[in-house]
């Protein structure tokens, strides 16, 4: 088996999970409330700060210049394209792009940040089998999304959204970022699985905990 089969069969509960959340169906039903999606783009917006350096990272620990260009071409593609997307949702309501960067980061997304960007300091498959749930699971979620709720990817406020992380490009990234997860991790040492495993289900748990903090409001106590 493949590293990043393994790793997807142990996360796949956490997937199914997330699968059923109320904010990533309310996207297919189109029924969301737009205040959280709007919670969830201000949040997703500064996240996507710290994803991109991740790939900057990665670029710099790749072993060939195959590699350091498809990194730098996700980074392009993550701080050009998604977060485009967010400023013309954000627009709709107002919401400047200086507004969204000043958004601070609520509890849940700093700690899914800062842990990738800790993962990230370390082998560059422990930097991938960290950052890899998010794309992954964002891709299957837009599948999902698309063959379950026939006609959400033209849906008039969240069918971009479901678009985007349907489309065959979006899913290519996420199939070469898994090739070379199992390139990197082809041959090494069942303690060395173990480290992986443990990045990606816990990346995958704070995956889904990101979920939920735009779904309920979370903020800090003070």
């Amino acid at each position: 088996m493949k590293a990043s089969e393994r790793l997807f069969e142990k996360a796949k509960p956490i997937l199914e999970k997330t699968f059923q959340h109320p904010f990533v169906a309310g996207i297919g039903t189109g029924e969301l409330p737009k205040e959280s999606f709007i919670r969830y783009m201000k949040q997703d917006y500064v996240f996507l700060v710290d994803y991109s350096k991740l790939f900057a990272m990665a670029a710099a620990k790749s072993r060939n210049l195959e590699s350091m260009a498809a990194f730098s071409r996700i980074l392009n593609n993550t701080l050009i394209d998604e977060m485009e997307l967010h400023r013309q949702y954000a627009a709709q309501f107002g919401i400047s792009k200086e507004e969204l960067e000043a958004v601070k980061p609520a509890p849940s997304n700093l700690a899914y940040t800062r842990y990738m960007l800790a993962a990230g300091n370390g082998p560059l498959e422990e930097l991938i089998a960290a950052v890899l749930p998010c794309m992954w699971s964002y891709w299957e979620i837009g599948k999902m999304l698309k063959e379950k709720y026939p006609g959400s990817d033209s849906h008039p406020f969240y069918g971009e959204w479901v678009s985007s992380y349907a489309s065959e490009e979006f899913g290519e990234l996420a199939c070469w970022l898994r090739d070379l997860l199992d390139e990197l991790a082809h041959g090494k040492s069942e303690r060395e699985l173990a480290v992986l495993e443990e990045h990606y289900i816990t990346a995958s748990q704070l995956e889904y905990l990101f979920w939920e903090m735009a779904y309920k409001g979370e903020e800090w106590p003070v």
